[in-house]
């Protein structure tokens, strides 16, 4: 039996609202996240992912209360990232109901940070986000790809499929793959890079960045590799529901949970 897919929802929160933007650009707020929470898992979401967008650029903690009015409304698993800096942070949010943290800006600066953390609470819980952009390809960045932290801000000099294979040697779960040239368009995934990356770990890889329709989740799952795909704008619009999103996939030969 092949392996079921997962459909996730990404809630990008700034300042207690969920936003949403176009390639990191141009936020719009659109409304408490609780309220968003509760209404995808009664659509039939598989998990959910909160980015608490500006904590890392603004190097404050993120936003502990959120996490725990969450937990409260929901009983799917959910993963929670944005200036987690610290074993400590970790700990506060699965304490506070959450069954993944993703680490992305903080683990390319201290990649010791997914090694600690997988130590401490198992690989299962540590997700490595990473923010794509094409560069082309080089000797420098030979996968035409470079790893941006700081949700876009600042290039690293880091070739994406490099780095990936770095964080799954020091200990991480699974990787959330965000092209930025891709995100929020919703004209598609990147499936060059997400299909290198899938082919170069053996641990589970999200595609993020660009789902618009059904169809381009079957793309991520089928052409570029991925074990999950997640979606923001399609759904935070009311284009799509989730179950629409699933009966649509199912339709064309995929398995999702």
């Amino acid at each position: 039996m092949a392996l079921t897919k997962r459909v996730i929802v990404c809630l990008d929160v700034r300042s207690g609202q969920v936003t949403k933007g176009v390639r990191f650009q141009g936020n719009v707020d659109l409304g408490d996240p609780v309220d968003f929470a509760r209404s995808y898992y009664q659509q039939g979401v598989d998990e959910l992912v909160f980015y608490d967008i500006t904590a890392s650029a603004e190097k404050r903690d993120l936003f502990i209360d959120v996490v725990s009015r969450v937990a409260a409304e929901i009983f799917i698993p959910f993963s929670v990232g944005g200036g987690i800096r610290s074993v400590e942070q970790m700990r506060t949010v699965l304490l506070a109901g959450a069954e993944k943290v993703s680490l992305n800006s903080p683990a390319v600066r201290d990649p010791e940070l997914i090694r600690e953390g997988a130590r401490a609470f198992g690989a299962q819980c540590v997700v490595l986000g990473v923010d794509a952009k094409q560069v082309g390809e080089s000797s420098q960045f030979p996968s035409g790809y470079e790893v941006w932290i700081d949700g876009g801000r600042t290039a690293t000099g880091r070739d994406v499929v490099a780095w990936v294979r770095e964080a799954e040697a020091l200990g991480a779960g699974e990787i959330c793959l965000n092209a930025i040239d891709t995100d929020g368009v919703k004209e598609g995934y990147e499936l060059t890079i997400t299909r290198r990356v899938a082919d170069a770990v053996g641990i589970p890889v999200i595609a993020s960045g660009g789902g618009g329709k059904p169809e381009h989740l079957v793309d991520a799952v089928t052409t570029g590799g991925a074990d999950a795909a997640l979606v923001a704008s399609m759904v935070h619009s009311g284009a799509y529901t989730v179950g629409a999103i699933k009966d649509a996939m199912r339709s064309q030969g995929v398995a999702v949970r």
